[in-house]
């Protein structure tokens, strides 16, 4: 089954993620720490277009998750940048997304947190475009 596109947070999520150092190897898996800390942690496994991930996106609505998109940043496969990676650390994703229930708005939360940092908007949406441009190019199907 091809995996869908994800929502375009989740793009920044990833980034996030990688730059909080909260992405690691181990062995053939890698494990994702959740922006909520070791409460949960995702377990990612990546085979060529093959992959497969615990997290609530790709298990329950079948689309490439941010732990996915994350360990294929790690792996070089999709365009990590760095400075954009920094602006967004420490944001707590779960708790925002929990409380607000609405990705624009905590999209628009993040990239006020990214304009402190000197990153813009533009710079954030063309990345955004760019690593899903890489990602549909993958064309991912789950494992």
């Amino acid at each position: 089954m091809l995996l869908r596109m994800p929502p375009r947070i989740k793009v920044l999520e990833a980034v996030a993620s990688v730059a909080d150092g909260r992405v690691s190897r181990q062995g053939e898996v890698y494990r994702v720490v959740s922006s909520a800390g070791e409460v949960r942690v995702y377990t990612v496994k990546i085979n060529d277009s093959k992959v497969e991930s615990d997290d609530n996106g790709t298990v329950y609505r079948g689309y490439v998750g941010y732990p996915i998109i994350a360990a294929l940043m790690v792996e070089g496969r999709l365009q990590y940048d760095a400075r954009i990676g920094e602006s967004l650390k420490g944001i707590p994703w779960k708790k925002l997304n929990d409380q607000y229930k609405n990705y624009a708005t905590v999209e628009g939360i993040a990239k006020q947190k990214a304009a402190a940092f000197g990153v813009t908007s533009e710079e954030i949406d063309k990345y955004v475009d760019l690593v899903l441009g890489e990602l549909r190019a993958l064309k991912l199907e789950k494992s």
